[in-house]
Parts: structure tokens; C-alpha cells; sequence
């Protein structure tokens, strides 16, 4: 796994779909970023977008988990965990 940070730290895939809690925390910390983004995007766009180029991607995500939570895919946030996070942080 890229990285050793976070609540996921040290977990594999498996782990994560059986963690009901653990897929709650990932998944608010996502909505938190999201909305973060969401906020600073309405103050500094362009400074935004120049730091995070896929800002609106990550708010769109955010969009998905708050009102989409019929439809989360739990492969698709893990996927950000592994994929998008460690990028997100750098």
C-alpha cells in the first residue's frame, strides 16, 4: 500500500470491506475534503486548481458518498484511498 498514514494504515482491501466503521471514517474524511475544496474553490479558484488540478473530481466524489450513499462502490474508495490520497498529500 502507497504510504503509511492515515486511518487505513497497514490495511488491506479485504480488511476495509469487513471494517463498517472503518469505511464510515474513510468516507467522512472524504466528505470533509471535499467540502473543504468546495469552499476554497469559491474563494481562490485559480489557486486551487493550479495546486490540485483535479479539485472538482474530489468534490464531485464528495457529492457521491453525501447524497449517493445508495451507490457508493466500496472498490471506488478504496481505489482513492490508495490512488488519489497519497497524490492529494504530496
Amino acid at each position: 500500500m502507497p504510504g503509511n498514514y492515515g486511518i487505513y494504515r497497514g490495511k488491506s482491501y479485504e480488511e476495509f470491506q469487513k471494517d463498517r466503521v472503518l469505511q464510515l471514517a474513510i468516507e467522512r474524511e472524504f466528505e470533509i475534503i471535499g467540502e473543504a475544496l468546495y469552499r476554497l474553490e469559491k474563494v481562490e479558484p485559480d489557486k486551487l486548481a493550479d495546486r490540485i488540478p483535479e479539485y472538482r473530481k474530489i468534490i464531485d466524489f464528495r457529492n457521491i458518498l453525501a447524497h449517493g450513499y445508495d451507490i457508493i462502490d466500496e472498490a471506488v474508495v478504496w481505489d482513492f484511498v490508495q490512488n488519489k490520497v497519497p497524490k492529494l498529500l504530496e
